[in-house]
């Protein structure tokens, strides 16, 4: 990690420094709070990430609990505002409208996480004059009909933008709402601190299913995850394969019943919820980990990065203009095969998991990939890049 102060065109200090030298303030607008994983988690962690560099910065959010503060160090903080509800995946808080008009000209960038047409109202109606980053996580999918009416925000919210921030070169060429803006996206890949799976642990997971090699999926039980393509693989695996699914959702008595229907009760488990303490055991256990995912609503799939940081080899989609399969690169750190299509998916699984050489190539390219692309130090490091061009072009208060 390089902690040296680096220079701008004119000689000034940058490193969490605002180039016309007072220290640089970011704030992080968007979804949700308590942080459970998706956007709300890639924003703390940069939240976190940056105070930890120096550079103060604050996470603006709405939560269902209420309004509080939460530190995270002497650099940053949480500020949650009351939402009264949830609807259509959008928090209603018009506490983060006023909280932002009220404080947002205490920072220099304001960097605001897509898809939340709540961030962006508040952004709209606070009269912010600075900087303004837009992370833009995913396309709005599943609300098409309700997206009709937030186009002429979002449209605004783009034009506003001094950079566009894509989690992967695939995402941001293949979003139709991005035409117009190529120029000033940038590519900035979601990073995670490596996953330290517990050998105990690992060994009791194990144990339960002795000789089998495990094939580990995890995610919410829902439509777009693709988990009855995932089932229907297993009945077409050997005997000596085992698939585990994590998580929780609308689709659980659904897959329960793709189970009875392809009769791989012994094959595949349901595991629910994995604990926060027990899931970096899994990850560990596992031979393979798998993302079904189907649709471009998985838009990253950070799962798949946490099980490379174990040196596991991958199975993916290739969903067109998601950046899945960019993530986990086709014979580098697995294997990516059409979406739909059970068959090819448990070839996939079947080749890596039975041939050693190719096994043990995609494990150590799994690592590697990870450490050269994803880890969190990297993604902070990255965005400090960023705005450290960006701090030029900034005026002072």
């Amino acid at each position: 990690m390089d902690t040296q102060a680096s220079e701008d065109m004119n000689g000034q200090e940058v490193n969490g420094v605002h180039s016309h030298g007072h220290p640089l303030r970011v704030l992080q607008v968007g979804k949700f709070f308590p942080i459970l994983g998706g956007v709300e988690k890639v924003m703390y962690d940069i939240t976190q990430g940056l105070s930890e560099r120096g550079i103060s910065c604050d996470m603006l959010t709405a939560s269902l609990l209420g309004s509080f503060e939460v530190s995270l160090n002497p650099k940053g903080k949480i500020i949650c505002t009351r939402s009264f509800m949830k609807l259509a995946a959008t928090m209603i808080s018009p506490k983060l409208i006023m909280s932002l008009r009220r404080r947002c000209k205490d920072y220099d960038i304001i960097h605001v996480h897509h898809p939340d047409p709540m961030a962006c109202l508040a952004l709209f109606l606070s009269g912010y004059k600075g900087t303004v980053v837009l992370h833009w996580h995913a396309d709005i999918e599943k609300q098409r009909f309700l997206l009709h009416f937030y186009l002429p925000l979002q449209r605004w919210l783009l034009r506003r933008s001094s950079i566009i921030l894509g989690t992967s070169p695939v995402y941001l060429e293949g979003s139709p709402w991005l035409r117009d803006v190529q120029d000033i996206t940038k590519t900035l890949p979601i990073g995670v601190d490596p996953i330290l799976p517990d050998p105990k642990k690992v060994a009791e997971i194990r144990a339960q299913y002795p000789g089998k090699k495990i094939v580990f999926a995890l995610g919410r039980l829902v439509v777009y995850k693709g988990l009855p393509y995932l089932i229907e693989a297993a009945y077409h695996l050997p005997d000596d394969c085992i698939v585990l699914i994590g998580g929780k959702g609308a689709e659980e008595e659904t897959l329960k019943a793709n189970i009875k229907k392809w009769g791989v009760q012994d094959k595949v488990k349901l595991l629910g919820r994995v604990s926060n303490e027990d899931l970096p055991s899994y990850y560990g256990a596992c031979d393979v980990f798998c993302l079904s995912s189907i649709q471009k609503t998985e838009a990253f799939g950070v799962v798949q990065i946490e099980a490379m940081s174990c040196g596991k080899p991958v199975v993916t989609s290739r969903i067109p203009d998601s950046g899945v399969s960019w993530v986990n690169a086709h014979g580098v750190s697995g294997l990516t095969v059409p979406p739909r299509n059970a068959p090819e998916l448990a070839g996939a699984i079947d080749k890596i998991l039975h041939d050693e050489e190719l096994y043990a190539r995609l494990s150590q390219g799994a690592l590697a990939r990870y450490r050269e692309m994803f880890s969190r130090c990297k993604m902070i490091d990255d965005l400090m890049g960023i705005y450290r061009e960006l701090s030029v072009k900034i005026t002072p208060p």
